[in-house]
């Protein structure tokens, strides 16, 4: 029989989604994937409520129904200052994973480099192999999380197509400073290098952090692919509604790709977002508070276990150092951590590309019961934990 493809032998299932299937085996609190436990805006299920009787129910134009597409625009005019054409410079996809891979494909070819900072959410190199462009890997350092300019010049070096910029970064929670932006609009000017963005956590953010949109740096917008979801803002993760906004010749490219890979995003759901869309800054104002609330939950939680963690400056992860634990494997800890402690973790090493793993990753977009319940477990992790000895410890 005639072999399968083999560009997809170099990176497994994602396996943020498998230890769902895991915590849902042992009926362990999922601080795993991360999605809400609450319901979205009443507001906005209102309006699906209606959508569902009067429509619409069939294919929307395929890059966005039109109504979608300008409340869109005009959010982003509110929050980045950038006016932004709803015909010529948006696409909306099928969530913000469409969105991204709608982007490398429009500018990288086979044979292409992408530079990505690791630790990286799963998907950034998968997409990069299955356009058939090689990722290069740039190292974000723990615990802070910050990047080696020289390193990071040395991968432009190698004259790469594109660079993928999570901001605020899942796994690490960073929030890039201004600085370091414009360090990197710099490299991707002198190299001529596109910068394709990821923000969908652009509203959960945590004092004194704030959002610097790279669209908005000096020469990038011509140069910038942002891609975004409202998924993790409106918590509607299961609508699946992202977006790519760029230089109209850009748009025209992705529209294509866009168009072949899913046609459109559902035509009722973008109809029922559009009230999301266009919420005034009093929602934005308490998604941050209830965010930085249930942050401030399980870092002091873990904190009075005597967990070592990271503090998030954005995004809604906390990466959690697992070494003093002896396990070689941090796969084997998650999966025995779901088993014997009743907590669902994502293992560090799904994140980075370099051979780390002594770190899991825990999400607090959870419900403050579903949060103390986890910590009450976690607080036994020590006499609940089978005991493996990690060889390479001493």
């Amino acid at each position: 029989m005639s072999s399968l493809s083999s560009r997809t032998k170099t990176f497994t299932d994602s396996v943020i989604r498998r230890m769902t299937r895991v915590c849902l085996k042992y009926n362990a609190v999922n601080l795993s994937q991360g999605f809400p436990d609450w319901e979205p805006p009443k507001a906005v299920t209102d309006r699906l409520a209606k959508v569902a009787h009067s429509g619409p129910h069939q294919y929307a134009v395929t890059w966005g129904a039109a109504n979608f597409r300008q409340a869109l625009a005009k959010k982003q005019k509110h929050f980045t200052g950038l006016s932004v054409d709803p015909e010529q410079e948006i696409v909306t996809t099928c969530g913000g994973t469409e969105a991204m891979m709608v982007a490398v494909m429009s500018v990288a070819d086979p044979g292409d480099k992408v530079v990505i900072f690791s630790p990286f959410y799963e998907n950034y190199g998968a997409d990069a192999i299955l356009c058939g462009a090689e990722p290069i890997y740039v190292p974000l350092v723990p615990p802070a999380y910050g990047f080696d300019p020289d390193a990071l010049e040395a991968a432009f070096r190698q004259r790469p197509k594109a660079m993928i910029l999570c901001n605020p970064s899942n796994p690490s929670g960073k929030v890039f400073t201004r600085k370091e932006l414009q360090m990197i609009a710099d490299f991707a000017e002198r190299y001529d290098v596109w910068v394709i963005t990821d923000e969908v956590y652009e509203h959960i953010l945590y004092d004194p952090f704030e959002m610097v949109y790279f669209s908005t740096l000096p020469k990038m917008r011509e140069r910038t692919i942002t891609c975004g979801s409202l998924s993790k803002t409106y918590s509607i993760t299961g609508w699946r509604l992202g977006y790519v906004i760029a230089p109209p010749h850009v748009i025209e490219v992705a529209r294509k790709v866009h168009d072949f890979l899913t046609v459109g995003a559902a035509a009722p759901l973008q109809e029922a977002a559009v009230t999301a869309l266009e919420f005034d800054d009093s929602y934005y104002a308490w998604l941050k508070a209830h965010y930085t609330k249930r942050r401030n939950l399980l870092v002091d939680g873990l904190r009075r276990i005597g967990l070592s963690h990271t503090e998030p400056q954005g995004a809604y992860y906390i990466m959690v150092d697992i070494s003093a634990f002896g396990y070689a494997s941090d796969t084997e800890f998650c999966e025995a951590l779901a088993e014997f402690v009743g907590v669902g973790a994502v293992p560090g090493s799904a994140f980075f590309h370099e051979p780390i793993t002594h770190y899991m990753r825990l999400h607090f977009a959870k419900n403050e019961a579903t949060l103390n319940d986890a910590l009450t477990r976690l607080s036994d992790i020590r006499k609940k934990m089978p005991h493996r000895r990690n060889p390479h410890l001493t």
